[in-house]
């Protein structure tokens, strides 16, 4: 039984906001510590994490993007969002459909293939660009009791899990581009920023 369903069962975004860490924050540059205490304190993490990417909005977010150097992503490629617009007039969104992931100290093992995908960042927002990933993966991961999990992906699953592996290992994805696509995009997005 996987003791993060203890958070995830029956799930329903609460908790508090965080902020997200913006491309070139240092922290993004870190390599992320394992972590080696599963208490109150990172079961409550991972709920401030979850309702931060659910209302970014995002499928996932790595702990160096809320400015934690430690081995945690969560993500939820499944949930629903849904422009409304109340009685007053305002819009708002609906969330539903909630299917969260919790991966502590996760390990990836490339099993075969490849795929190419567009990908976008919370620490890199408005960008979006094509990153060639691994097809499908298996991933060791804990819960938030520390007990071991593995867990098969492919398609967006296992993009997913890779790009926010890859925030634990100190990379954004524009690393993941030709050298040429790289410093063009990091350019004209830390222009657009006001950082250059």
């Amino acid at each position: 039984m996987n003791a993060n369903a203890e958070i995830l069962e029956n799930y329903s975004p609460s908790g508090e906001k965080l902020k997200v860490y913006t491309y070139p924050a240092p922290v993004l540059k870190k390599i992320a510590e394992p972590i080696t205490e599963f208490n109150d304190d990172l079961k409550k993490l991972c709920k401030d994490m979850l309702y931060t990417m659910y209302h970014a909005p995002g499928i996932g977010l790595a702990a160096p993007q809320i400015g934690k150097s430690i081995r945690l992503f969560v993500m939820d490629i499944d949930f629903n969002r849904e422009e409304v617009t109340r009685a007053d007039g305002t819009k708002d969104y609906e969330l539903s459909n909630f299917n969260p992931l919790i991966l502590i100290n996760p390990e990836i093992e490339k099993v075969e293939g490849e795929i190419l995908y567009e990908e976008g960042c919370l620490s890199l927002p408005g960008l979006y660009e094509e990153v060639k990933r691994v097809e499908k993966i298996k991933v060791h991961y804990q819960d938030v009791e520390g007990n071991k999990h593995t867990l098969d992906a492919d398609g967006l699953l296992s993009v997913c899990i890779q790009h926010e592996n890859d925030h634990l290992e100190g990379i954004v994805f524009l690393e993941r581009l030709s050298t040429l696509k790289r410093n063009f995009l990091t350019k004209r997005y830390l222009k657009r920023s006001g950082l250059r």
